[in-house]
């Protein structure tokens, strides 16, 4: 998947922004104002994604491409290197979990209020 697809499709969950808070060569994807993807610039074979602990660790069992995010809690967050064998399926779906997993800690009132962030499902 390319970088271009990439931004594309991170746009297109509900209630999502970019921004760059760490820069102009770090482009942040975040739903309701909590980061749940990076990408820098200056690496852009690389997408950082939120994950499940123990899935994150499964993940990076499996795939040589998921490896711990650099410079990035590294319990909850992975990357994922695009110029590799993962299949687009696998990266679009690990951008929707890691949306799922900031959606899930948003506070009850903001859910309800955005019935369209329980409409994606990973």
């Amino acid at each position: 998947m390319n970088i271009e697809s990439l931004h594309d499709y991170c746009l297109s969950l509900p209630l999502v922004t970019e921004d760059t808070p760490f820069g102009e060569d770090h482009v942040v994807f975040r739903v309701c104002d909590k980061i749940f993807g990076c990408i820098s610039l200056d690496r852009p074979d690389y997408f950082t994604v939120k994950c499940d602990p123990e899935y994150a660790i499964d993940l990076r069992d499996r795939y040589s491409e998921v490896e711990p995010a650099w410079h990035w809690n590294k319990k909850h967050w992975n990357q994922l290197n695009l110029r590799g064998s993962l299949p687009d399926a696998l990266i679009k779906s690990l951008v929707r979990h890691s949306y799922l997993q900031v959606v899930k800690k948003l506070p009850a009132r903001i859910r309800r209020e955005h019935p369209a962030l329980l409409e994606v499902k990973e």
